[in-house]
């Protein structure tokens, strides 16, 4: 798993599967978000799922799919709220890149 670290609070990944949230939560992240729409490929791992290993680690957990610039504008003030509350937030996408523009977006309206 592949962890892009955008600074001492945020850190954001491509796609994950449930065996990579214990590698999360060892690592010290004490929230994780998701930024990708289920169903966006076949293959990838039901937030459903993603969710409840998370939740049995001690996780935060949010849910935040994003397909628009609109949406991701929109959710970069629920974004920042995540960060506030949280001490470590890892998020993932297909690729990351989309997490990093919403973080980059809601540390612009901050």
């Amino acid at each position: 798993m592949h962890m892009n670290h955008l600074d001492d609070k945020v850190t954001v990944s491509p796609q994950i599967t449930v065996e990579d949230v214990a590698v999360i939560a060892a690592e010290g992240f004490d929230a994780l978000m998701c930024n990708r729409p289920d169903g966006e490929d076949p293959t990838q791992t039901p937030w459903a799922e993603i969710e409840a290993a998370a939740q049995a680690a001690g996780m935060k957990t949010y849910y935040l799919p994003v397909q628009s610039r609109p949406e991701a504008e929109t959710a970069a003030a629920a974004f920042a709220e995540a960060v506030a509350e949280n001490d470590r937030l890892f998020a993932y996408c297909r690729s990351g890149t989309r997490c990093q523009l919403i973080y980059q977006a809601a540390l612009a309206q901050g």
